[in-house]
């Protein structure tokens, strides 16, 4: 029997779990703080994964889900925003020679789309965009059933997809990617440019707004609240047009928490896509999908990579 360790790196947490190949429910499971700004991180993430390693199974390869920039092809993770300790990294090699097996690793955006694709709101399809919209905004895109990566592993960045060249700065600190227009840290900062100009509204200046409290008080009737959802919306549309020109899906997978708000977000967002698709054609058939798998969308596209990886 195959067994496949899967691991997923967040901000906040990591997370380990073994998996046997014929079922998605695993085999032992273990959460942690990732405690990026301390140090003895590898230490913490070899530990998280020695406990859930199977006793009496043989570990056929680990996955590894985590924050890009990185490169897929050798393992390293180049410039991870949360952990500058883990700049210019190898981290799949070390792990490889620490626990003896193969290991791979890839941005965690890609691995929940795979995850979607192999197990969720995307399987029976074959071209499948996964976009997650929340603190950032990332893609994951598969093309005849295999997974796009790119010459450098960067592929699918659809949050630096620029939509306007003189918009506002987004968190990489250019302007006018599309994470600077309909991530939930960009409907707060327009919401309190919108303030801060003066405008009428339920919110105020001095509170501590979040996207999940904007929508809130769009959902009461808040006018500026409403606008700056379908503003995401309409950008969100312009930058899945872009993505459906260049990779053509059968399918559109939305995770994250800025998705979760539903009709705010969505009914401009049909509309804008409607508007900048150059042809209707790529309309055809398209589904629109909610992911499915949650917070086990990393495990499981770790655990999917391994097992691609592996031919399996």
């Amino acid at each position: 029997m195959t067994t496949i360790v899967a691991v997923d790196i967040g901000g906040t947490h990591m997370r380990a779990a073994s998996y046997s190949q014929d079922d998605i429910t695993p085999i032992k499971h273990k959460r942690i703080r990732t405690l990026a700004s301390e140090p003895g991180g590898f230490e913490r993430l070899t530990g998280v994964i020695e406990d859930v390693w199977p006793q009496g199974e043989a570990v056929s390869a680990i996955g590894i889900g985590s924050p890009g920039p990185l490169d897929p092809h050798t393992g390293h993770l180049l410039a991870p925003p949360n952990n500058p300790q883990w700049h210019n990294f190898p981290l799949a090699p070390k792990i490889s020679e620490h626990f003896g097996v193969k290991s791979f690793l890839d941005n965690d955006a890609n691995l929940a789309g795979l995850a979607e694709y192999r197990f969720g709101a995307g399987k029976g399809h074959h071209h499948v965009l996964y976009v997650t919209v929340s603190t950032g905004i990332g893609s994951g895109v598969i093309i005849d059933d295999r997974l796009l990566q790119g010459y450098h592993g960067l592929a699918a960045e659809m949050g630096h997809i620029i939509v306007d060249p003189n918009g506002p700065p987004c968190s990489c600190g250019f302007n006018g990617h599309l994470e600077a227009y309909s991530s939930g840290p960009a409907i707060v900062k327009y919401v309190f440019g919108e303030l801060e100009a003066g405008r009428k509204s339920s919110m105020k200046r001095d509170m501590d707004l979040s996207a999940r409290e904007i929508a809130e008080a769009a959902h009461q009737g808040d006018m500026l609240a409403i606008q700056a959802y379908q503003r995401a919306g309409e950008y969100l549309g312009i930058g899945v047009a872009s993505m459906l020109h260049m990779f053509d899906p059968s399918v559109v997978i939305f995770g994250g928490g800025v998705s979760q708000v539903g009709k705010l977000l969505f009914d401009s967002f049909d509309s804008s896509l409607k508007k900048h698709v150059f042809h209707p054609r790529y309309l055809d058939g398209l589904v629109i999908a909610k992911a499915q798998l949650g917070d086990d969308a990393g495990l499981l596209g770790a655990r999917a990579l391994a097992e691609m990886k592996l031919g399996l």
